[in-house]
């Protein structure tokens, strides 16, 4: 899904992605970013994003994910904290 088709989703369930943060200024995962900057996860690169995210049901599927990618994640964002985040809060910066 892109961050534009927003609105296609369900407004009345709360939507979960992997989320992270930039660990550093210039960081590995995602070269020219500030320190403290926030991406969600391309779930099919597995990279940092700021657009481009798929979405899962409960907190619950998206933590399974999280856990089966783990390694992967820690080649592709070093240093970087991978959690899961309800999409609305991520979107408004609460998260």
């Amino acid at each position: 899904m892109h961050r534009r088709d927003i609105d296609r989703l369900d407004r009345r369930q709360a939507y979960w992605v992997p989320a992270v943060v930039s660990p550093e200024r210039d960081w590995r995962g995602a070269p020219g970013c500030r320190r403290g900057a926030r991406f969600v996860v391309d779930t099919r690169s597995l990279s940092a994003c700021r657009d481009r995210f798929d979405t899962f049901d409960s907190q619950l599927s998206c933590l399974e994910w999280i856990m089966s990618h783990r390694a992967d994640l820690h080649r592709t964002l070093p240093g970087g904290t991978i959690r899961a985040v309800r999409l609305d809060r991520w979107l408004l910066g609460l998260e």
